[in-house]
């Protein structure tokens, strides 16, 4: 009865990462830990789905940049079929727009890939009682960029999160088709979303948009950080 009891207090997690040693070495530190317990691992936004729906687990560990849908649209999805599952983002990722953009998805913290195992285990357990934790350089990050966005007076101020996401691909120099298979939504959106963007910002090439994300901080081509 007490090891039932002891099982089913442990915090189940799926880990979710494109690359496999970054999952073996999470495995390795997290299994060590009484409390918490790997139910599963992803290689892809399209698996993660699919293992939440059937391991059910209280925490996603994710990354951002993976194949098939990138943490943003995961987290999103998430949100909308299986909104118990908490997730927690573990990423080198700490361009100002990809943080905001994750948080407002729907991640309940987010933590730096090169923190330390106590930082991770804390934001594991910080996550689980419901509450939010981000590593001090990601909340200084979000914070700013909310001041930031605060500023009605700036063109980006009048895109959505999820024209800004658009945006940022564009000046990557994707095409809509890669767009919506990066993002998991449909052409049409994503040319709707061009045109919508175009129209805001008064920019009509891609050249321009290209210009104009990267002047502020938008695309990702200004982030060398990326993982």
């Amino acid at each position: 009865m007490s090891a039932t009891k002891t099982s089913s207090s442990k915090i189940k997690i799926l880990i979710v990462d494109d690359h496999p040693v970054v999952r073996k070495g999470l495995l390795s530190c997290l299994a060590a830990k009484e409390n918490l317990k790997i139910v599963g691992e992803a290689a892809n936004g399209t698996e993660a789905i699919r293992l939440v729906k059937e391991l059910a687990p209280d925490i996603v560990l994710m990354d951002i940049s993976m194949p098939e849908m990138d943490g943003l649209a995961v987290t999103e999805a998430l949100r909308k079929v299986a909104s118990q599952a908490k997730v927690l983002i573990l990423s080198m990722q700490n361009h100002r727009d990809a943080v905001l953009r994750i948080i407002k998805a729907g991640a309940r913290g987010y933590v730096l890939k090169d923190a330390p195992t106590d930082e991770l285990v804390h934001a594991i357990e910080t996550v689980h009682r419901g509450e939010a934790y981000f590593s001090k350089p990601i909340a200084q990050i979000a914070l700013n960029q909310y001041v930031a966005d605060a500023d009605d007076s700036k063109p980006v101020a009048k895109l959505s999160e999820r024209e800004r996401q658009v945006l940022a691909l564009i000046a990557e120099g994707k095409s809509n088709k890669e767009i919506a298979m990066h993002l998991g939504i449909g052409v049409r959106t994503i040319e709707t979303h061009r045109e919508r963007i175009m129209r805001k910002l008064d920019v009509h090439s891609v050249a321009g948009l290209t210009k104009f994300a990267i002047a502020n901080g938008i695309s990702a081509l200004n982030d060398e950080s990326k993982a």
